[in-house]
């Protein structure tokens, strides 16, 4: 067959529909297809790629309908595989009216109406039965992680093991354009740290390339990559990446580390909502003192653990900690909770939006539990809990929880409640700037109601 591809690149739209359809590319390739692909020749783009796999290129003076049927017609081509957020329901249909033989192909990432044979969204968010009525009934649909696009290098470097970093090791990808401008402020935050070393991917269509050189200058903590031929090799012996929600979390995905996403374009909020809903660590915008608390969890092996996404051998964990004398006599509910109720009391946290638990650890090891009720109007109730097999731990999780409070929830002010005779627990609290607000009577005991305001922080 002849296929054509339709795809753009540049230092605006950036290149990821460009290097996604290369692997695409390749498959049909090696079944003894003739690839062409018909692009414009925009500011920034990665044509050269193209060329250098070996593939034709035809150059488009626009993205009208006109020019692009009759090149299909030119070239006599049987299939077209259109990867482009340009191109709609309406243009796919009119291509096929006008060459009735011709198989369109499309690749979506925004659950868009198609008018395709095929339509292929291969990120790990998609799935089937969100295109109900936006294609046609015999629309062939490929959904979803099993048809990730990924090049060979990925699938090599996937199950190497490596040596581990002396230096907690980052990789950040910002897209080969990096159109937000990110990469110097994601330096910034992590030039904050001590004992790092950070590998950050680029390409010649970043059109801030020139000003992103003279930053990494003399930064020996930095290693500037520009247009990679490594980039699985480079995430693979990486603690830690920093990326886009983008195609690149699909492969970041599939080689298996630890990721902190930051939103930078529209087309991401799909990819976003599913790392979101899913509790990965990902940020709607860049936020500095939001990344130097993400990054610093990571850097020091700190966990917040959902207690949504827990196995069962954890919350037995969890509750070996609660049901210990030394924890539950300052609990409200000093009775000794079941797995069973407590995993009912879990299932029923997915649809309450105002509550949040997670189980702590550090170095693979529970430190303790940290929660959040009545989040609502920028305020929130906390509670906390330590080991009781593990000597001073509620400094550091009274330091997660605050962080976690203002940087993450993005609250004002956050509220305790504790038993006037726990005066470690007061005490505590008032290290950290927490103030008396008022009292009040539980189970026949005197409770002291306390508050901390982000500016008192």
């Amino acid at each position: 067959m002849n296929i054509l591809f339709r795809a753009d690149s540049s230092s605006i739209i950036g290149t990821g529909h460009i290097m996604r359809d290369l692997v695409l590319a390749k498959k049909y390739a090696q079944k003894g297809h003739n690839i062409i692909f018909a692009t414009q020749d925009l500011e920034g783009n990665i044509n050269q790629k193209i060329l250098e796999a070996g593939y034709k290129i035809e150059i488009l003076k626009s993205n009208k309908f006109k020019e692009l049927n009759r090149l299909i017609k030119k070239l006599k081509i049987d299939k077209t595989v259109i990867d482009h957020y340009g191109i709609n329901y309406k243009f796919e249909k009119k291509l096929k009216i006008k060459n009735s033989a011709l198989k369109i192909m499309v690749l979506d990432d925004l659950y868009d109406s198609h008018y395709c044979d095929i339509l292929l969204n291969h990120n790990i968010y998609a799935k089937k039965k969100k295109y109900k009525n936006l294609v046609p009934k015999n629309c062939k649909l490929k959904c979803g992680a099993k048809y990730t696009l990924l090049r060979d290098e990925f699938i090599k470097e996937k199950n190497k093991i490596y040596k581990p970093n002396k230096k907690f090791t980052f990789f950040i990808a910002m897209g080969g354009a990096d159109t937000s401008n990110l990469n110097p402020k994601i330096l910034k935050v992590l030039s904050t740290f001590n004992n790092i070393k950070v590998h950050l991917v680029t390409t010649t269509s970043n059109k801030h390339l020139k000003e992103l050189k003279k930053y990494c200058k003399n930064k020996k903590w930095v290693k500037l990559h520009i247009n990679s031929t490594k980039i699985a090799k480079l995430m693979r012996k990486s603690d830690l990446a920093i990326v886009t929600p983008s195609v690149t979390l699909n492969e970041i995905y599939f080689i298996g580390i630890d990721f902190i996403a930051i939103k930078t374009a529209s087309n991401q909020q799909f990819m976003y909502d599913y790392l979101k809903n899913n509790d990965y660590k990902v940020m709607e915008y860049f936020d500095y003192n939001k990344l130097i608390f993400l990054s610093n969890l990571y850097i020091k092996n700190i966990r917040l653990n959902n207690f949504l996404s827990l196995s069962k051998k954890q919350h037995k964990q969890i509750l070996k900690m609660r049901n210990s004398q030394q924890i539950k006599k300052w609990m409200y509910s000093q009775d000794t909770i079941s797995l069973k109720e407590h995993l009912k009391y879990v299932k029923k946290l997915r649809a309450q939006q105002d509550k949040k638990y997670f189980l702590i650890t550090k170095n693979n090891k529970n430190i303790g539990v940290i929660d959040f009720t009545n989040i609502k109007n920028n305020s929130a109730e906390f509670g906390i809990y330590s080991n009781p097999k593990l000597y001073g731990q509620g400094k550091s999780l009274m330091q997660i929880m605050i962080e976690y409070s203002f940087n993450i929830l993005n609250l004002n002010h956050i509220k305790a409640s504790v038993f006037s005779d726990n005066t470690k627990a007061i005490d505590l609290y008032k290290k950290f700037n927490f103030k008396k607000i008022d009292t009040k009577i539980v189970n026949n005991k005197k409770v002291i109601c306390m508050e901390l305001k982000n500016e008192n922080r």
